[in-house]
């Protein structure tokens, strides 16, 4: 029997892993942690549940986020899935996950379940709002059983996951993946009710509060939801000796910096240039684009759909007719610029800024010469 402390250490490391989103799931995570331990063989009774897991997280994000920061996020995420569910009313939402038990973290997303005979449904009333948003489909098998879910991610000020459910499933009492019992989940009604009490806020005070959210999400936390998951996109070494996609993103972005400090689109596209290896890595550049779409100017989306093509003109591998045409835009100099920075920005161990300083800096040009 594995001893109390081995359970615990588990539990702490596989709680470092999901927070700094080296692992996504629950199983993933103390299975690699266990291995770190070098404890040999392991009974999967010896590990931490995942409801052990999440508290150390839980805790992890208090002690290195402080009280403050903590509680200011989750009534911001439980404010703007209250806003949202208000919109969807017409497809019974209902939020769960960790924005209901309080349980978020840098990079949670809030979780709500809609009921609607399709998808495309409810994908409609959101982009009659102007919500931007992408369609998954996911297939899961579990005991033997395949199981198909359509998942709506809305881009806003935190990333936003939709599962949308057949309106027969309404009062299906579905099960949570960390604990096994029931999950816990809240209508609006119950979702207003437990800010009142959790944040101390009157029912003006939370309209007043709702009346200021946009329904179009900041740009800068929709180009930061993109960037940060190129931080698990691992690169060919033979190509990119400097690592995950993220890293060769900031050292793009830098070195543009140098080239043109002041010019937000030159530096938007070098910063967002690779954000569609996140989604799609087999066509990144079309995938890219598509997630950018209504953010970002022509410019800069003409330089980040061009610049694999900039590439090729540098090795000579491109098409007589397809070359000349570009040589002819009268963009080729900053595209010629982004292919250097995107060659040069491949360097191991280079100092780069944060994703948040980059767009701190590109938001400041944007209100001095917007």
């Amino acid at each position: 029997m594995r001893s109390t402390k081995f359970r615990q250490q588990v539990a702490y490391l596989a709680a470092r892993l999901m927070y700094h989103r080296e692992v996504s799931e629950y199983y993933q995570a103390k299975w690699k942690a266990a291995r770190q331990l070098g404890r040999g063989w392991i009974r999967p009774s010896d590990l931490p549940s995942n409801a052990e897991i999440r508290d150390q997280v839980q805790c992890l994000a208090r002690l290195l986020e402080g009280p403050d920061h903590h509680h200011q996020r989750l009534l911001e995420m439980r404010l703007r899935a209250l806003w949202w569910m208000n919109r969807l009313v017409a497809f019974h939402p209902r939020l769960i996950g960790s924005v209901l038990t309080g349980h978020v973290r840098e990079g949670s997303d809030i979780d709500l379940h809609v009921f609607a005979g399709s998808a495309l449904h409810v994908a409609a009333a959101v982009d009659e709002m102007g919500g931007a948003f992408e369609i998954e489909r996911k297939r899961i098998v579990k005991d033997g059983q395949a199981r198909e879910f359509t998942h709506i991610h809305l881009r806003d000020e935190f990333p936003i996951e939709l599962t949308v459910y057949a309106p027969s499933q309404l009062g299906h009492r579905f099960r949570s993946s960390i604990t096994g019992k029931p999950i816990e989940k809240a209508t609006i009604a119950e979702l207003q009710k437990r800010i009142a009490i959790d944040h101390q806020l009157g029912e003006h005070e939370i309209t007043a509060q709702l009346d200021q959210i946009n329904t179009c999400p900041d740009r800068a936390n929709v180009f930061l939801s993109l960037l940060l998951p190129l931080e698990n996109v691992k690169q060919d070494a033979r190509y990119h000796p400097e690592g995950d996609a993220l890293f060769h993103s900031m050292q793009v972005y830098a070195l543009a910096k140098d080239t043109l400090p002041y010019d937000e689109e030159f530096l938007l596209a070098a910063l967002l240039h690779d954000v569609g290896k996140a989604i799609e890595p087999s066509d990144h550049v079309r995938a890219g684009l598509e997630a950018l779409e209504g953010y970002v100017s022509e410019r800069t989306a003409w330089l980040i759909a061009h610049h694999m093509q900039a590439h090729q003109m540098r090795d000579a591998t491109l098409g007589a007719r397809r070359r000349r045409r570009l040589a002819q835009h009268p963009w080729i100099e900053e595209l010629q610029a982004l292919s250097r920075c995107d060659r040069e920005g491949r360097v191991p161990g280079a100092e780069v800024e944060e994703p948040e300083q980059a767009l701190d800096y590109i938001e400041q040009l944007e209100t001095m010469f917007g």
